[in-house]
């Protein structure tokens, strides 16, 4: 007799098979939901990072008593069609896919912002737990441009030693803000789920999703950057091949003083391995006239 896989013993893997759904995840959604009830009054919707779509499913199925509401799927990778979900396939940190979005639902936004996106994880728990809260930041950003205001954000976040700080990061924008952990939820597991209610924006806070660390050319167009965006300082690593280079930035003939002189190093390393190119070129510039 073949061994069974411990997902195979899963009773929510097992099940999900039977019931249809893609991935045992959606059972976290349905659970969320029973708890917190953030499906009641959603006419728009909109699943981040959705593949392999379960919880698409699962925003479909609850939500398909609304004739006018439009569920809005998006992910980096294809998906398998969802009966009453839209697809785009586009990246979460691009302004472009933000207005996409609010495009595909006829320029109205979404009442409900679920993601349950994670990196690959590589086993080392501060890298796994950093990386996920960037993805969830990332989810935040273009949550501000897609979601109205009194709306809902349900995301996957690592609990570790620093949640607490990202947990104080996503107050600033909600009213109210819960961590929860579904029974489908494995127990080894340090994954649980941010329920954020009541959307609003701080005072002076402006959405965007520029930045300029993402774009070197921006960096250095300092004058076309906002006064929010200059708080990012922009870091040019020298002895790279961009010409940047400390070196370069200053002539060899400074004014006032004798023309530039090459001159050997004092303590020449020892057989440097263009020792030989040296030699040629020397040779080549002694026979020229």
């Amino acid at each position: 007799m073949g061994r069974s896989s411990k997902d195979k013993r899963d009773i929510y893997y097992r099940n999900a098979k039977e019931e249809g759904w893609r991935a045992r995840s959606a059972y976290k959604l349905l659970q969320l939901d029973e708890t917190f009830h953030f499906f009641e009054g959603v006419h728009n919707a909109v699943d981040l990072c959705a593949a392999p779509g379960s919880w698409s499913q699962v925003l479909s199925s609850k939500l398909e008593a609304s004739q006018d509401g439009k569920i809005i799927s998006v992910d980096l990778q294809s998906m398998a069609h969802i009966p009453g979900v839209m697809q785009l396939q586009g990246d979460i940190t691009k302004e472009t896919t933000a207005n996409k979005v609010i495009e595909l639902m006829d320029g109205k936004k979404a009442e409900l912002v679920v993601c349950d996106g994670a990196p690959d994880v590589t086993g080392l728990h501060d890298m796994d737990e950093y990386i996920q809260a960037q993805l969830v930041l990332a989810a935040l950003n273009i949550t501000t441009h897609i979601l109205k205001e009194g709306g809902t954000f349900v995301a996957k976040v690592f609990r570790g030693k620093d949640i607490d700080i990202l947990c104080k990061q996503l107050e600033l924008y909600f009213d109210k803000l819960c961590l929860a952990k579904p029974r489908s939820s494995r127990t080894s597991s340090l994954e649980a789920f941010v329920v954020c209610n009541g959307f609003h924006m701080p005072p002076n806070c402006r959405p965007s999703l520029f930045n300029p660390l993402l774009n070197p050319d921006s960096c250095l167009q300092w004058d076309s950057l906002t006064e929010e965006e200059r708080v990012v300082l922009p870091y040019v690593s020298c002895g790279d091949l961009s010409g940047f280079d400390s070196d370069c930035s200053y002539p060899l003939n400074m004014q006032g003083h004798a023309p530039y002189q090459y001159r050997e190093p004092v303590q020449p390393p020892i057989n440097p391995p263009y020792e030989h190119a040296v030699k040629l070129k020397r040779a080549n510039m002694l026979q020229q006239p």
